[in-house]
């Protein structure tokens, strides 16, 4: 049975076109790109057309981009960077709806002795802007707060915090894993130092990522070793996924469009439905600025595990949060932040969708998740009391 994959923040398929150009260099070229013969320093012309690739997707020059293994490695290259680079100042500022790759490693800071302002989001996953701006000052080394959140699609304000922070002189780095290819990035308008992004997040395979840094920020490498990436990121380049980065980034480019309106329509119509057939179900975050593939909904009185394990049996794959906690029994950091309430925030789904979803998909949620839901709080002790059955939708035809 193909699956139904609605889980594409946690990662996605590789597009048969980056498969297709990838795979040479997994069998044919496999020379190393820092060789003196031409076997392997032919790939050098590779990565570097693979570079301005990944650059035009985000409006960057070819040579701000520095491939890494991952957004992971990237946001901790970049919180690191400002660190060394600024020794005198021991204040570190983001939010607490950060992916763990900057949360937990701002905790990690804060363990040595720097000041952390964690700053926090309203019911909507909006930042609270009077408290980040009071946080800010002379002894701030870096801002990092993330372009999109990761579990609810919300959208926060870089633009704006971009250009307090440039009048301020304070770096800003920006943990964009999960927008870059899904909504319109150009560094040439944001007043951004640092950005991260990844290649499982755009259809590019797992293990390659990039940090964009701007010309003439301060930086200091975070693995040390060759000359490689400049002399800013040590280590043999991973040629098959750098190649692989480029294409998925040319793709993204050429269809960005159709991600916001084919994309983001799937997400409307499966939204729409399972709130109209689902009593006590919400919406988590702002609905009017969020990625247009990101749909957080919670089913009050039931546990988003067991939706999950019964959503699996129709071979439709869907979240309770970020993969990169998933395995916690501990409810959404996200959500807990939003003030969700206790009945809502352990049955929270996280649908995320990509350009190779169908309408078939949407249709098999919309025909089964309701009875699951129905049925899931029939055996709930909090449920029973406030069970309203899930209307059967009419309209398009689910019983």
């Amino acid at each position: 049975m193909k699956p139904i994959y609605l889980d594409n923040n946690a990662t996605t398929s590789v597009a048969p076109e980056v498969s297709a150009e990838m795979l040479p260099y997994v069998n044919e070229f496999y020379g190393n790109p820092s060789s003196m013969h031409t076997f392997g320093g032919q790939l050098h012309r590779k990565i570097e057309e693979a570079r301005e690739r990944v650059a035009a997707l985000i409006g960057a020059e070819p040579e701000e981009m520095i491939f890494t293994s991952c957004g992971t490695e990237s946001d901790n290259t970049a919180v690191m960077s400002a660190v060394e680079t600024y020794p005198h100042k021991r204040h570190i500022i983001t939010t607490k709806v950060e992916h763990p790759a900057v949360l937990n490693f701002a905790k990690y800071f804060a363990r040595k002795g720097f000041r952390v302002t964690f700053v926090p989001v309203d019911n909507l996953g909006r930042l609270d802007m009077d408290l980040f701006y009071r946080a800010l000052d002379e002894d701030t080394a870096v801002v990092s707060i993330m372009y999109a959140n990761n579990e609810t699609g919300v959208i926060f304000p870089i633009q704006e915090i971009g250009q307090i922070l440039r009048e301020r002189k304070v770096l800003f780095h920006t943990d964009a894993v999960q927008a870059v290819g899904k909504v319109p990035v150009s560094m040439k308008e944001l007043p951004v130092d640092m950005l991260s992004l990844s290649g499982h997040k755009l259809h590019a395979p797992k293990g390659v990522g990039a940090l964009y840094l701007r010309k003439g920020t301060r930086f200091s490498p975070y693995i040390i070793g060759g000359h490689q990436e400049r002399g800013r990121r040590a280590g043999t380049e991973n040629v098959p996924s750098i190649v692989a980065l480029g294409k998925a980034c040319e793709l993204a480019k050429t269809g960005l469009d159709n991600e916001v309106r084919y994309v983001g329509g799937l997400r409307n119509r499966l939204e729409a439905a399972l709130l109209r057939c689902c009593p006590d179900a919400r919406v988590n975050g702002d609905t009017e600025h969020r990625l247009p593939n990101t749909s957080n909904i919670s089913f009050e009185y039931v546990e988003g595990e067991a939706i999950l394990l019964r959503l699996d049996e129709y071979g439709i794959c869907a979240s309770s949060g970020s993969a990169c906690t998933s395995g916690s029994l501990e409810p959404s950091h996200v959500l807990r932040a939003m003030g969700v309430p206790f009945t809502a925030v352990h049955g929270s789904i996280r649908f995320s969708l990509s350009r190779y979803n169908e309408e078939s998909d949407v249709d098999k949620v919309i025909e089964v998740l309701p009875p699951i839901i129905k049925e899931l709080r029939s055996l709930s002790p909090y449920g029973r009391d406030k069970l309203a059955a899930c209307a059967p939708d009419r309209e398009s035809g689910t019983e």
